[in-house]
Formats: structure tokens, C-alpha cells, sequence
């Protein structure tokens, strides 16, 4: 998530929230779950290219940020953390198909043509969805950390363990593949 410019107010309600979740109060996490879980589920489909791994993936999120509360020292905002566990997740859930990556990898050099036509295009969140959700793995990764989530190429290779060099490749590949996806 990129940087919030976040108030000492805020930082005072992070604590506060983290407290009461940490204490067990009543409704406490719910107010958490309330809070992060529509980004950290767009996030989660995005990212696994599926809306039924995305829920999948919401609950290991959210079980792992119940198991990981205690070690937020607020040194950022609640929603960062709670986005970087939800990313790393995913990334990990991503890693642990390897083997699919890498086949998809060989596929992704093979980048389609863009589609020429004189008529002009209509697309809808929905082809985009579903434009992102076909982009193989790889390609997907890359394409929502960097234009989807706004990280930048660095931190994205950092992520993904890869090359600069091969972030912004497979952000390039990912774009063509959207946009010939997109025209058919």
C-alpha cells in the first residue's frame, strides 16, 4: 500500500483498536475485519486471479493478522500493516504454485499482438476483472503490485523475489496481454 500520511489521531485509534483486539473486548477484531477486509479481499482476488481463492485467502489473512497482532509496534498505519500481511500472503500463496509460474513464464514470452481496429473499445470493470484474472500468474503478480497497487518497479522485484528487470518486463507483457484480452 503506498504511503498514507496518517494523523496522530489516527495512530491513537490504531493503538487504541489493537488494544482492545489484543484484550479480547467484545467486537473488537470484528471492527478490524470491518474495516481492512474489503481492500484486503480485492487484493486477495487480484492477486490469486479468483474469487473463491480471494475468500480462501481473506481468512488465512485475517487468521494470520489474529495470530500476528501482538507484534504491531504502530510504526506505520494499522491498514499498512494489515496490507503488507495480506500482500505477503498472497505473494506466498503465489510461491507456493511455482512450478505453475513457471510454465506460465514460458507462456508470457510468448506476448500476443495487440489487436488492431477501427472501432472504438468499451470496457467495463468487469472485462478488466476478468482480463486481470486470466494474465498468468506471474504476469498478474507483477501487473497488480505495480499498476493496480502503486508500488513501484524496486519494490515490486523485492515482493516477487525477481530483477527489476523482469518486473517491469512482466508488467509490459502483462499490459499487452490486458489489452489484446480486452479487444477480443
Amino acid at each position: 500500500m503506498p504511503p498514507s500520511n496518517q494523523t496522530e489521531p489516527d495512530r491513537q485509534a490504531d493503538r487504541a483498536l489493537v488494544e482492545r483486539c489484543l484484550s479480547q473486548a467484545p467486537g473488537a477484531f470484528d471492527e478490524l475485519y470491518r474495516r481492512f477486509a474489503p481492500r484486503v479481499f480485492s487484493l486477495a482476488c487480484r492477486m490469486s486471479g479468483s474469487r473463491s481463492t480471494g475468500e480462501d485467502l481473506l481468512q488465512e489473512i485475517f487468521l494470520l493478522v489474529h495470530r500476528k497482532l501482538g507484534s504491531f509496534k504502530g510504526e506505520s498505519a494499522l491498514g499498512t500493516w494489515v496490507y503488507r500481511l495480506a500482500t505477503n500472503c498472497c505473494l506466498d500463496h503465489l510461491r507456493s504454485r511455482q512450478h505453475r509460474m513457471d510454465q506460465a513464464s514460458e507462456e508470457l514470452d510468448i506476448a500476443a499482438a495487440p489487436a488492431t481496429s477501427s472501432r472504438p473499445m468499451r470496457v467495463d470493470a468487469m472485462d478488466i476483472e476478468r482480463a486481470i484474472a486470466a494474465l498468468p500468474p506471474g504476469y498478474r503478480a507483477a501487473f497488480v503490485l505495480h499498476d493496480v497497487e502503486g508500488f513501484d518497479h524496486p519494490e515490486v522485484a523485492r515482493m516477487l523475489g525477481i530483477a527489476e528487470g523482469t518486473s517491469k518486463s512482466q508488467v509490459h507483457k502483462a499490459r499487452m496481454k490486458m489489452r489484446t484480452l480486452l479487444q477480443s
